[in-house]
């Protein structure tokens, strides 16, 4: 089995930790990154970078047909990925929303609707309608989710794996009962460990997420790689 490298890839709406085979060509790679960054082949340039914390570009893979190994690709370098012309590329068509109608409400219309969250709080009496004198909620009870387990979150988006890493297991000042904090190996999250000021562990921002417990999955969930042998999508 070839050995592979681990580096990461950057493009402008993305950056994710990936493993790779160094025998496999310039040509090859561009195919998957695309799934990744959502730039065409046609349209990506990719140059190498030192580091992370450190952006000087070692090298240009401007030849194709040339394995990676020849650019001298190595452990915790950055592939860093280029778009050519943005205004094609998957990921804007997804993320500019300046061509879409906005529908708005003003308050009065809101609050007269019967098919809204508010309607629905007033319905149950949840959040600021509940009655005051409703007997508090029992605190979650311990689980046996160590931190540093691997670990697979529910997602409600079919196909769609959000693997990571426990980093925290226990009670929080924003909300009661038992939460699990995870370190997600891609941006899936919505904050770097912390909460309203309150640190509970560190990771990259937007690397983060506070789940409860019954969503998580402890398992020996691997890093996604990229299947550079498998040529179906």
């Amino acid at each position: 089995m070839s050995k592979v490298v681990n580096v990461f890839v950057i493009s402008p709406d993305t950056h994710s930790e990936r493993r790779i085979d160094p025998h496999i060509s310039v040509e090859q790679l561009k195919g998957k990154l695309e799934l990744i960054t959502g730039i065409p082949v046609a349209n990506q340039e990719i140059s190498i970078l030192a580091s992370e914390s450190d952006p000087r570009v070692l090298a240009e893979l401007t030849d194709d047909t040339k394995p990676l190994g020849y650019y001298g690709l190595t452990d915790w370098q950055v592939l860093k990925v280029i778009d050519t012309n943005p205004a094609v590329s998957l990921t804007v068509q997804l993320t500019d929303v300046t061509q879409v109608e906005k529908f708005e409400l003003s308050s009065a219309e809101y609050e007269q609707r019967q098919d809204t969250v508010l309607a629905y709080k007033q319905r149950n009496k949840v959040g600021r309608f509940a009655q005051k004198d409703a007997t508090p909620e029992v605190e979650d009870q311990a689980v046996d989710i160590p931190v540093g387990s691997r670990c697979e979150i529910e997602s409600t988006e079919a196909g769609l794996s959000k693997r990571g890493t426990v980093r925290y297991v226990g009670t929080t000042k924003f909300s009661k009962g038992t939460w699990v904090g995870v370190e997600y190996d891609e941006p899936f999250g919505k904050n770097d460990g912390s909460v309203q000021g309150e640190r509970y562990f560190s990771c990259r921002q937007n690397y983060g997420v506070f789940v409860k417990p019954e969503k998580v999955k402890i398992g020996d969930y691997p890093v996604e790689e990229l299947d550079l042998e498998d040529e179906e999508i």
